[in-house]
Order: C-alpha cells, then sequence, then structure tokens
C-alpha cells in the first residue's frame, strides 16, 4: 500500500512530501500529485567568539574597513537555518536595532517555550520545521528528551552560528574569565530570522531543509547561512537539497553560505561543493590559552598537590583482561600497562591515587582526555595532566583541573618525576609463577615488572600546582587550517575547487585572500602530522574582506553556466528542469567543467596537453594593464595567452587561455602552482592543480 502525506506545498519548483515505503519514483505520486516529475528521497543530515572577527579585520574603528563601509550589516536580513536560538543570549538584545522592514514577509512562530515576544528588532522571524523528521523517526515526545517543538535551541549549534554571523555587541564577554572582550557577529546590525529544521535528538530531514529554504526566499532574507550536511557518498546535485534550495535562493539573488564538513584531516571529505554556493573550512586565529589548552577556573588553584604517573599506580586487577581470560600473562601485563598509562576506566589504584594529579599518555587504545579525567575522579584524584599527539582541541573540564599538553612535555614532565622520586616496596602481590617474584624498577620499565602487581611509594618530591588560565593574543601563528576542517578534492566534482562568492553571482578572484599568515610564513594545516597547506586545504585562501572591496579582477558566472555544470556531469535534461524549473536540453561541450568560470584551475586527470580559458572582468581603475606571472605546478610546463591583459573604456571582459603540458609519463600525484595577474597594485591569484594520468578511473592513493 502507498501512504503519501504531504509535508507542504511550496512556490518556488519544489514541495515536500512523506512518502512511506514503497514509493520510489514520479509514478508512484503521478496519482496523487499531477505534474510531479521526480522523487528525491528524504534523508537525514547532521548540523556541523570574542576574537574571530577582529582576526579577520572586521574592525568597526578602520574607516575604510567592509565593517565601517557596509554600516556593520544594517539593512540585511541573514536567514540561520540550524538547531533554532536561544532568544535570551544577550547578542539577540535589541537595543538600537531598526525597525522591521515593510519588505519582510516572515512570520514569528509560537511553540514550546517560545512566543511572539520572543521576536524582536533582532530576532524579526522565526519559524520551525518538523515533519520531514518525524515521517523518518517517528513523533517526537519531549518529555523525554530535552528538546522544544519550537524555534528554541536545545543544542546551541544554532544558537552559536546566530550570534557569529549577526550577534549584537556584548562587552565583557568570557568563558569563566577566558577569552573575555567585546563578543559580536560578522554583521552586528543585521536582522536575523531563524529557520529550525535540525533536532537535538537526531539531525536534519532534508524535506524540512526544503521547505525552509522555500520560506526564506518568500519571507525576503538576503543572505542564508546552512551549517549542515552529510559526509560521502555525496547525493547528486540535482538530488541534493543544499544544492536544490541554494540554487534557486541564489537565482533570486540571495547569498548561500555553507560549511564545508568537519570530517578533516582527510583528503575528499569537503561537502556542499556547488559552484554557486559560497564554502567556509575553519582555521585558527591567533589566541592562546597557555595552561597546556586547559579550561578550567576551580577552586584552590594555587595549592601544591603531589603528582604521580598513571602507570606507577595500577589497580590490582588492571593487567587482567576479564573478556578474554585465557590470555597468555605477557599480553595481559602489556595490555595493563598500557591501560595503566593512558588512565583507562578502572586502571589506577584508589588508594594511591587519592589526593593527587595524575600524568597520563594517550595510548592507541584509549586517546580520551575525558575518559581519563573520569577515571582520576573515580579515585579521587584532584587533577589530571593528559599527554597527547599536538593538537588545538580543549575538552571542557569543570570538576578538577584538566591540562592537555603534547608528548613532548609530558615525557619532559615524567623525567623530572623520576629524576626527583625516591621509590619503596611496601608489598608484593604475584599473580605469576613464582620464578617472576622479583621486584623490578616498577617506574622505569613496565615490561620488567614479571607479572607482578607491586604496592609502593615513594617520597613526595615531585610536586605540581595549578594557575588560573590565561588567554594570550598576537603570540600565536595564525592562520592554520583546522584539525576537523574538511579536505579537498570534492568527491562528486574533482575540478571545482571552492572560492568566495561575490554579490550572489560573481566570484573574486584570490587577491582577497591569503595563503600567508601575519608574518609571512606559508599557513599550515593541522593534521597528523601538520604539513603546509595547499589549496585542497584552503580553497583560495584565508578571506581579506577589506581587500574584497576593490578586487581589480572577478571572474563573472550566472544561472545559465550552472546550468551548463549540470549538464556538464552527464545529468538527464528532465532532473535538470525539475531542479532548476527552467526547461533544458543539454548540449555536448568538451571539457566544460575544467572551462568552468572559477578563479582557480583544477584539472584531475592530465594526460599530455590541455588548453582551459577564463573571462575576467575589470573593477579597478578603467585604465589597467595586467602582466601574467606563472609558478608552474611540479612536472607541468603552463603557457598563458594573452600574457598581458589592456582594459579601457571600452574593453572591460577579456577572455585568456591557459595550456598545461604534462612533462611526466606516471600516474602522478595533485601538485600545485598559481597564475598571478599583476598590475603593480592588485596581484591576483589564480591556484593551479594538476594531477597527471596514464589511465582513467585510477584511485588516489
Amino acid at each position: 500500500m502507498l501512504v503519501v502525506e504531504v509535508v507542504k506545498q511550496v512556490s518556488n519548483g519544489f514541495f515536500m512530501a512523506s512518502c512511506h515505503f514503497p514509493c520510489s519514483s514520479a509514478a508512484d505520486f503521478a496519482p496523487y500529485f499531477p505534474g510531479v516529475v521526480g522523487v528525491v528521497r528524504n534523508r537525514i543530515l547532521s548540523s556541523h567568539t570574542t576574537r574571530s572577527w577582529d582576526f579577520l579585520h572586521f574592525k568597526p574603528q578602520t574607516v575604510d574597513g567592509i565593517l565601517s563601509k557596509g554600516h556593520s550589516g544594517v539593512g540585511s536580513i541573514i536567514g540561520i537555518m540550524d538547531t533554532g536560538i536561544w532568544p535570551e543570549s544577550k547578542s539577540f538584545r535589541d537595543k538600537g536595532m531598526a525597525e522591521v522592514p515593510s519588505r519582510w514577509s516572515g512570520i514569528c512562530q509560537e511553540g514550546e517555550g517560545f512566543n511572539r515576544s520572543h521576536c524582536n528588532r533582532k530576532i524579526i522571524g522565526a519559524r520551525w520545521y518538523i515533519k520531514g523528521y518525524e515521517a523518518e523517526f517517528g513523533n517526537l515526545n519531549t518529555s523525554d528528551v530535552f528538546e522544544f517543538l519550537s524555534p528554541r535551541d536545545a543544542g546551541g549549534h544554532g544558537t552559536h552560528t546566530s550570534s557569529t554571523a549577526a550577534g549584537g555587541l556584548v562587552e565583557n564577554a568570557s568563558f569563566m574569565g577566558l577569552a573575555q572582550g567585546l563578543a559580536r557577529g560578522g554583521a552586528p546590525s543585521a536582522w536575523l530570522a531563524v529557520y529550525k529544521v535540525c533536532w537535538d535528538t537526531g539531525g536534519c530531514a532534508e524535506a524540512d531543509l526544503l521547505a525552509a529554504f522555500d520560506d526564506a526566499i518568500f519571507d525576503g532574507v538576503d543572505v542564508i547561512s546552512v551549517s549542515l550536511g552529510s559526509p560521502p557518498p555525496l547525493a547528486t546535485y540535482v538530488e541534493d537539497p543544499v544544492a536544490i534550495g541554494s540554487f534557486h535562493a541564489v537565482a533570486k539573488g540571495i547569498s548561500v553560505i555553507c560549511s564545508a564538513g568537519n570530517s578533516g584531516p582527510y583528503p575528499q571529505t569537503v561537502i556542499n561543493t556547488a559552484p554557486w554556493v559560497v564554502t567556509v573550512a575553519a582555521s585558527t586565529i591567533d589566541r592562546a590559552f597557555p595552561t597546556g589548552q586547559a579550561l578550567y577556573a576551580g577552586k584552590n588553584s594555587h595549592t601544591f598537590h603531589p603528582i604521580v604517573y598513571g602507570e606507577n599506580i595500577a589497580a590490582d586487577n588492571s593487567y587482567e583482561d576479564s573478556a578474554s581470560p585465557k590470555y597468555a600473562e605477557k599480553r595481559q601485563l602489556l595490555i595493563g600497562c598500557t591501560r595503566n598509562r593512558s588512565c583507562d576506566s578502572g586502571s589506577l589504584n584508589a588508594t594511591l591515587a587519592r589526593g593527587k594529579v595524575i600524568l597520563c599518555f594517550e595510548s592507541r587504545s584509549q586517546r580520551s582526555n575525558i575518559i581519563a579525567r573520569r577515571t582520576v575522579l573515580d579515585v579521587k584524584g584532584v587533577g589530571l595532566i593528559f599527554a597527547q599527539f599536538p593538537t588545538k582541541d580543549v575538552s571542557l573540564s569543570l570538576d578538577i583541573p584538566s591540562i592537555q599538553v603534547d608528548f613532548a612535555i609530558g615525557t619532559y614532565l615524567l623525567t623530572y618525576m623520576e629524576a626527583s622520586s625516591t621509590y619503596k616496596t611496601l608489598a608484593a602481590e604475584c599473580f605469576c609463577m613464582p620464578k617472576y617474584k622479583k621486584l623490578h624498577n616498577l617506574a622505569r620499565n613496565c615490561q620488567k615488572l614479571a607479572f607482578c602487581n607491586e604496592v609502593v611509594l615513594w617520597n613526595r618530591n615531585p610536586l605540581v600546582k595549578f594557575s588560573f588560565t590565561k588567554t594570550v593574543i598576537g603570540r600565536q601563528i595564525s592562520p592554520e587550517i583546522a584539525f576537523f576542517s574538511s579536505r579537498g578534492p570534492s568527491s562528486i566534482s574533482p575540478a571545482v575547487l571552492k572560492n568566495w562568492l561575490y554579490n550572489c553571482l560573481v566570484i573574486l578572484a584570490s587577491f582577497t585572500a591569503s595563503i600567508e599568515d601575519e608574518y609571512g610564513q606559508k599557513t599550515v594545516a593541522e593534521g597528523a602530522p601538520h604539513k603546509q597547506a595547499d589549496p585542497f586545504d584552503y580553497g583560495g585562501g584565508h578571506v581579506d574582506a577589506n581587500k574584497a572591496m576593490h578586487p581589480g579582477l572577478i571572474f563573472d558566472m550566472g544561472t545559465s553556466d550552472y546550468i551548463r555544470f549540470l549538464c556538464a556531469l552527464n545529468y538527464n535534461n528532465s532532473a535538470i528542469s525539475l531542479m532548476t524549473r527552467t526547461r533544458t536540453r543539454c548540449k555536448k561541450s568538451a571539457n566544460f567543467l575544467v572551462n568552468l568560470n572559477f578563479p582557480s584551475i583544477t584539472i584531475p586527470e592530465l594526460k599530455q596537453n590541455l588548453t582551459v580559458s577564463r573571462t575576467v572582468t575589470n573593477v579597478g581603475p578603467v585604465t589597467s594593464i595586467y602582466i601574467a606571472r606563472v609558478l608552474a605546478p611540479p612536472g607541468t610546463y603552463v603557457t598563458v595567452q594573452p600574457p598581458v591583459l589592456s582594459f579601457d573604456s571600452t574593453r572591460k571582459k577579456i577572455k585568456f587561455k591557459v595550456t598545461f603540458c604534462s612533462q611526466l609519463r606516471i600516474q602522478g600525484r595533485y601538485s600545485f602552482g598559481n597564475l598571478f595577474w599583476e598590475d603593480g597594485f592588485h596581484v591576483v591569484r589564480i591556484p593551479l592543480i594538476v594531477r597527471t594520468v596514464i589511465d582513467d578511473f585510477y584511485a588516489e592513493t
């Protein structure tokens, strides 16, 4: 039996309906909804500060800066599609805000814990969407979980993204004294429209997201922020709700900003790569917390405590493997040693740990600072120092001091502890063969314990105290590509390297972005290990919004280019027509994907020679002359024609061609270079990305 439930009838070319199995095609819908030409599965997606905007040079005191010129976003409406909003936050007070514009057609939808009074001259609209979610998971009962059937945010993600985009000025904001300063959004004077499409209990339904896009377009937003998506395998652009909804929004002149994903540092994980949206990655800023990245502000922070190494205070049963009792004793010992040094659950002796700070080292089987902290708490320890591979990720601790350090500092601490400790044996309880009863150096080498569980006491010479964490600005090399930030190339359209959009349908050249920090050092990508970043890490580069006001050259694209892009991906005419709401008949166009007018050139498969073209528009001085300079990708010879671009009052657009010649006959990896157009002031950088191949469909390794 076919069951179809209408979720929302919309006006911008798509409607949302819940079809319960076995409906799978337009034919299943035709008797109920004449005119349906395609069906897209309703999948579930997931939702992906005081210094950030200053670091990006969004400073109100910069007279000619973008924040001043843009009047802090006055007159703009930003739509946020996320988990909702917490309206009581100081970031959303409407003091000094202009009246709600007459062009606004949105509503303030009520629900649990949210009524019309929660909307104001800052939050001018709020809606929530649940039907698509409930079609997948059944009715949401908020008496069983912390959630609200309303625009109110239960998880915090939507409140975070809303305040980051358009939060008002909040003085002396901090987290327990850390990062104290003026908190504000990028456009603090802009209005906010909230569309709750994600639920803290299980994600975001695609049907609800499409309904939200339709409402946002009708309501009259100017910008849409969408920080959500799903990891590979990626849906085709004609089936992806973010791509479909954003296509209609961009066609109406609305800029759509999407997250690149949080699946880094692995390649081919970037999402939301449709060429008509802005895809934003994550980077670090120049702020640090010098107490080993701890976030703690508890009592007695200046008291000295004895410090011990987790491996030296094993619980009596820490070497036992209850799940596999027949394991050899030596394997039990090795497992026990690893569990102790990483402070795994139940691995520490409560008597020896009480009142002490425990030093633990991350292991292959136990990498969690959170688990180690719980273990220390269980045995009444007073603090944790957790040594791990270098990372900027911070684990929150509200109960005991919890300090994260790298392996080098952890080893330094351990060396100090051993040099200042005197060990005395109190007792020995052996669970092994008699020949192993001799006590060995417990502190130095766990593998020489000879299967004996020794109870040891040492003079309490090594001591440690915790000081309050400090906030330091301007001493940290940044930006670095954040460890978790997804990386390219796109697994669905490798020829598209993401950059930034300007005025919806115009793309800025990379003059407006940097691949160096403020000290002239090349950008680094966090990972294991860190590496010099490349365009698959940072796209076009670290955005410089002030330079974006005077880019020199821009790359125009419009709806017709996007349709040709979809055709080049070999989508059929009916699917493209359904998505775009325009009758489409694709024509064969050789190499259109590499000729898409992006301010970058990516060639995923270069076998011999290939020529691509780009068209640039001069938006600088009317009379301008740009000269080409090439840094070719290794293994590739690159030429540019013409090598000089001369603009005047009658010639504002110029097409140029770039020819790539492979000097290698191997199955290669991606290599990187740049094409620069320079006029003496502007340096317009176009990333060049090339992979030489000799076989088709050769997996990158």
